[in-house]
Order: structure tokens, then C-alpha cells, then sequence
């Protein structure tokens, strides 16, 4: 648990992971294919757009990709703070950036089996087996979801005022009882899992703060930057659980408190320490 870095300590950290990725960096990258898919232009990069199983999708590419293809993957809101949640700064790194819509689904089973095909269809095309996740906002429940059920196929989750447990958001309904909740998405997230009543909810074991065995036993680093004046998605039920548990199962894990800051703006002023970690631990060596 840490305070947000220093611009200037923050940017010589990532500046010299950069420099030490870099080395080699496009030569070793392999070729991917995106035939077929129209391009434009994201945050100045390149980036393919297609559908997947009739859903938007798209991928942003590196002028200079590093060795393996390593890459990012927004789960939901990858055009909210943008640039304060890393991913320019990542494929300006060297990272390639992917986004898939399966709408606003919590992270339910049918759309866990979805992002999981397309995850391999992009290693398939020649990205790395195992991309660093971003999970921002509500966002965390589908990183964590996708990750307890294929934690091979995951480096790294960025959590960004990371929804770690529906009782909390969107149930309002947590043990501490901070957050706000919000009844229409409990409801919602209800129907899309299956649960026939609240009981039901409220006994689920597939919460982030539940499932963190089979990451820590896969290896996987957890970086989550949160508001410490959240009251909708409080850290004390979400991102703070999940630290705690995560060091006691043995993980890697790093919080960056903002100390006063609610829920918005998600994301740091300068995104540094963010792309220094996913550099650290999700580019393979």
C-alpha cells in the first residue's frame, strides 16, 4: 500500500523499464493479421476495428512493438479517462491495446466464455498468450472473473476503483454497508447471472475478494489505484479486501491510494507508476 508516485520519481521508473523493454523491441514482435478489419486512428496509433461474434471489437498497435507482443485489454469503458488510466501511455510503451463489447453484463458466465474466445483468437492472430487486464470501475468484475476461470491466460489486472464485490456495488449491501449501491444494476446483475433472489447473491462465492487463489497460484500481479473518499465503490469492501487476502495467499499486489478523491476521476494525473508496473510484470522475459 502506497501514496501515488511523484511525477518525476514516477516517470525515471517507467522511463527506464521502457528503455530496458525496448531493447530489440519490433524486430522480435511477430507479424499479426488483421485482415479484413477497417483502421482509424486512436490517441495517434493505428488500430484495427472489427466484430467478433457480431460485437464491436478492436486493437490499437505500437509504432514498435515489444519482443512477444505483450498487450493491455480494457473490459469495459476503454474511451473513459483514457489518457489517466494508462493505455496511450501503454502502446506508446510498446503494448498492443484491445477492447471487446460485451455490454454492461457484470462479468456474467456468458460474457466470461465470450472475452475468452476472443482472447484466443488474438494470441491466435500473434499477441501473447497472457495480456494484462484493465478492469476499471465495474470493469473489475469481468477482469477478475475472466481471470479466476483462466488464470494461464492473464499477466496482470489494473484495477481502477475496481468493483471486487457485487454485494458492495451494485448490492449497497456489503458488511460495512458504505456504499451507495444501486438498485437497478443489482437487479440487473441479478437476471444476467441467474440468481433467482437475493439470498442467492448475497451467498455467491465468485466475487473477486473469493477467487483470488487461482491468480496467486498462477502468478498473476495485481496494481489497483483507488479513491480513498469513494463511496461508491468503497476500497474497504472492494480493492483493500483483496489487498489483504491477495498478501496472505503470497501475491504480488500494489495499491495507490488518492487520498480525498472519490470515485471520479478514475485513473492518476500522470499514469506512470501504472505502465511501470504492467512493464514490470506482464511483458515476457
Amino acid at each position: 500500500m502506497r501514496p501515488f508516485l511523484a511525477p518525476v520519481q514516477a516517470g525515471c521508473r517507467w522511463s527506464l523499464l521502457v528503455a530496458a523493454c525496448a531493447i530489440g523491441a519490433g524486430a522480435a514482435a511477430a507479424d499479426l493479421d488483421f485482415a479484413g478489419a477497417e483502421s482509424d486512428r486512436w490517441h495517434g496509433h493505428l488500430r484495427h476495428r472489427f466484430r467478433f461474434e457480431g460485437a464491436e471489437a478492436w486493437v490499437a498497435v505500437p509504432e514498435r512493438p515489444l519482443p512477444g507482443n505483450p498487450w493491455s485489454w480494457c473490459m469495459m469503458f476503454p474511451d473513459a479517462f483514457t489518457e489517466r488510466c494508462a493505455a496511450p501511455a501503454l502502446v506508446a510503451a510498446g503494448f498492443h491495446h484491445a477492447f471487446l463489447d460485451v455490454g454492461n453484463t457484470f462479468g456474467c458466465p456468458a460474457a466470461v466464455a465470450r472475452l475468452e474466445r476472443f482472447h484466443d483468437e488474438l494470441v491466435r492472430r500473434g499477441l501473447a498468450p497472457r495480456p494484462a487486464l484493465i478492469g476499471i470501475s465495474r470493469g473489475s468484475l469481468y477482469a477478475h472473473r475472466f481471470a479466476a476461470e483462466h488464470p494461464g491466460k492473464v499477466s496482470v489486472i489494473y484495477g481502477d476503483a475496481g468493483v471486487c464485490d457485487v454485494r458492495s456495488w451494485p448490492g449497497g449491501i456489503a458488511v460495512g454497508r458504505a456504499g451507495k449501491g444501486s438498485p437497478a444494476d443489482w437487479a440487473e446483475m441479478k437476471r444476467l447471472h441467474g440468481f433467482a433472489d437475493d439470498a442467492a447473491a448475497l451467498a455467491w462465492k465468485g466475487n473477486p475478494v473469493d477467487t483470488l487463489g487461482p491468480l496467486a497460484d498462477a502468478g498473476v500481479a495485481l496494481v489497483h489505484v483507488v479513491g480513498d473518499a469513494d463511496d461508491v465503490v468503497p476500497p474497504a469492501e472492494n480493492a483493500l479486501v483483496v489487498e489483504e487476502r491477495y498478501r496472505a495467499l503470497g501475491g504480488t499486489i500494489e495499491v495507490i491510494h488518492k487520498p480525498g478523491v472519490g470515485h471520479h476521476p478514475h485513473g492518476l494525473d500522470d499514469p506512470a507508476p501504472v505502465v511501470a508496473f504492467l512493464l514490470e510484470h506482464a511483458v515476457p522475459r
